[in-house]
């Protein structure tokens, strides 16, 4: 059985981007001691233009086998021209009830019952399931989510995108491990205590 895991970038009062979703001021915080732990650590979360760059063409997944990601999170890539931003993925699925038909054969839409399809994808034999974004995606599957994997960057937003819009609650987490790196960032993992 996979595990659900939101891997989330945000800052550290907790946002995922700007007001509007925005969240490409993170990569102005990319050093190389970062970006070469998440090489090694998590290659398969390097969309497939950065994959190239790092030479990560050919790294095999060492977390997930499964990417799935909002409309609002595809959609940035999409009017890039990346119709499968994470091509080098077994499996890419994209939540969405406005689009009717995928823009790529590599990318599956979901819609409908979202929690049993996400029950189906994690009951199945693999690796894990990374839940790529955005918030919305995350508030609706906040009772699926397994493991929460939050790298940390040196900024302060005082508003924008949450993590999640789930509402008060407190679920408790077991804290697995922790890195902390020269600019800044810092990644840490949680388990879902049961």
């Amino acid at each position: 059985m996979r595990k659900l895991t939101y891997f989330i970038a945000t800052t550290v009062d907790g946002f995922i981007g700007a007001p509007d979703g925005d969240g490409d001021f993170f990569y102005s915080s990319l050093d190389p001691e970062f970006v070469g732990y998440l090489a090694q650590e998590y290659p398969e979360t390097i969309a497939a233009r950065g994959r190239d760059h790092l030479g990560l063409a050919d790294a095999p997944p060492k977390r997930f086998d499964a990417v799935l990601m909002g409309r609002r999170t595809y959609e940035p890539g999409l009017k890039e021209g990346m119709t499968s931003p994470y091509g080098h993925f077994p499996e890419q699925y994209v939540v969405s009830g406005s689009l009717t038909a995928s823009p790529d054969p590599q990318v599956r839409l979901i819609s409908g019952d979202l929690v049993a399809r996400v029950r189906e994808l994690k009951a199945r034999d693999g690796l894990g399931v990374w839940l790529c974004g955005g918030a919305d995606l995350a508030t609706q599957l906040i009772g699926e989510i397994d493991e929460f994997v939050v790298k940390t960057y040196p900024f302060f937003a005082g508003t924008g995108m949450p993590m999640s819009r789930a509402g008060f609650g407190v679920r408790p987490l077991e804290l697995t491990g922790f890195r902390a790196f020269g600019g800044g960032q810092t990644v840490a993992s949680y388990a879902v205590k049961s």
